[in-house]
């Protein structure tokens, strides 16, 4: 080759170099660039005809495991965001039981409490079933468009629950606004938690999830002790003033790290092909149809039978997601160290035998001790889903991991959708003992699915880390 063509060869190398450059430069100082822009100058030089040619990758790369930081300053400040996220999605639907008392007692009284539930279900289902679409909406690059979008409906629904005065008008602000707001929250928050941590993925998740029983534990005593002298329309505009100032936290704090660098499908379909994908996925589905039973009736109950007065049966509610606090963060720690699957699996089967233990409960003291155990393991049951589908995605697999995250989440979010309406059709029917033998047994159910995806994902084998 002349010396001319090798001097236009470098140059056109060194433009597209510069091209390459800007083209990070666009995508934002939070992306990082794949493993294979920072291989050193000897892996990526050419030699042609006596001329080094230098090659440049700047594709961000989500599938770099080794890049991951794991911790720092900004990784932590993921799970602050993160935290205040789950506060205002899981925990306003942990505090749920609050409305579904008072509507029975005043606002809606007309209805059933299966109706009433189905309020609460509905927007448990658009959370989760959200995720098919943000999911892809998150892998373009507008994570911070949802958490704006997300953010404003969440503080709308909030606010206009205050001017409802009829049951179709609280379904489409609490269910549906509501509901659609904490969609485009949930799975953005815990896809960018997935991108700064592995090795502490399960800890970094159960700290963030932990907003989740601290909002379920405030919401309801904020409400609880605000009601009664201010009215129901200003308690519930004071707490979309608090969900505008948490939810601001994350909006200031939560940025994307890097997004995988070929668009994402909507759909995965050869995760179906996966026992460990289907049988997770059936399991957490069942154990969301029985898991909210508590949550919603437990205050009902304690009212109903006459175990507690109103103002210490309120307080059940707030015991239930206190402990759960716990049950967040601590099983979460465990997990890291033994594998998040085999957490899940024996606190799914505790919570069962928990609903049973419900229905021999005559006492302030049992009931107490009862919803605190329940709120701990049931805690599991929130934090540990996401983390697991990481681990049954494996490395081959990151760049789908928001896709087979966002699946699962769908199919289970018909869990949560038929779980509550289906325990307030038997409670018309029947007695609440009934309701905890259904909420159980669906649990017990789940615990086997579980089990059965430990078996086709890590053998059975009691010390495998699965």
């Amino acid at each position: 080759m002349s010396r001319s063509s090798v001097s236009e060869e470098v140059e056109k190398h060194e433009l597209e170099k510069e091209a390459s450059h800007s083209h990070v430069n666009e995508q934002g100082d939070d992306l990082e660039p794949s493993s294979s822009a920072t291989r050193s100058m000897h892996d990526n030089d050419v030699e042609k005809d006596g001329a080094t040619l230098t090659l440049v990758e700047s594709k961000p790369s989500i599938s770099n495991v080794k890049s991951v930081p794991n911790g720092g300053t900004k990784a932590w400040l993921q799970v602050c965001g993160a935290f205040f996220v789950f506060f205002n999605t899981w925990g306003i639907l942990n505090s749920f039981g609050i409305y579904q008392t008072f509507y029975e007692a005043d606002l809606l009284r007309t209805s059933s409490p299966s109706d009433i539930s189905w309020i609460g279900s509905i927007e448990a289902f658009a959370l989760l079933f959200a995720g098919l679409v943000t999911g892809p909406i998150y892998d373009k690059g507008y994570a911070h468009e949802l958490l704006l979008v997300g953010s404003f409906l969440i503080v709308l629904g909030q606010m206009m629950i205050g001017l409802c005065h009829e049951y179709w008008q609280v379904f489409l602000a609490q269910g549906i606004c509501l509901g659609i707001g904490m969609g485009c929250l949930f799975v953005s928050a815990v896809a960018i938690l997935s991108t700064y941590f592995t090795t502490k993925l399960a800890t970094a998740t159960g700290l963030a999830a932990a907003g989740s029983s601290i909002g379920g534990m405030l919401y309801p005593i904020i409400f609880h002790k605000l009601q009664p002298h201010i009215g129901f329309p200003w308690t519930t505009r004071v707490l979309g003033f608090i969900t505008l100032a948490t939810l601001a936290v994350s909006n200031i704090v939560l940025r994307v790290r890097v997004i995988p660098a070929t668009r994402r499908k909507f759909f995965d379909f050869p995760a179906w092909k996966e026992a460990p994908y289907v049988c997770f996925t059936l399991g957490t589905t069942i154990a969301f149809i029985g898991l909210y039973a508590p949550f919603y009736y437990i205050q009902l109950y304690c009212l109903q039978t006459k175990i507690m007065d109103a103002n210490l049966a309120f307080y059940t509610l707030a015991v239930l997601n206190a402990a759960s606090t716990f049950g967040r963060i601590i099983p979460n720690l465990i997990a890291d160290h033994i594998g998040p699957l085999n957490v899940l699996l024996p606190c799914a089967f505790v919570c069962g035998i928990l609903q049973y233990c419900l229905i021999v409960t005559r006492s302030t003291a049992s009931v107490m001790v009862v919803i605190a155990l329940y709120g701990f393991f049931s805690g599991t049951l929130v934090s540990l889903p996401g983390t697991i589908y990481v681990h049954l995605a494996g490395p081959k697999n990151r760049s789908l991991i928001g896709t087979r995250m966002g699946m699962g989440f769908a199919i289970a979010g018909f869990g949560v959708l038929i779980g509550t309406p289906v325990s307030g059709a038997i409670l018309n029917a029947t007695k609440f003992e009934y309701v905890w033998i259904f909420g159980g047994t669906a649990l017990i159910i789940a615990s086997v699915l579980l089990a059965l995806t430990r078996l086709t994902q890590g053998q059975w084998k009691l010390w495998v880390k699965v």
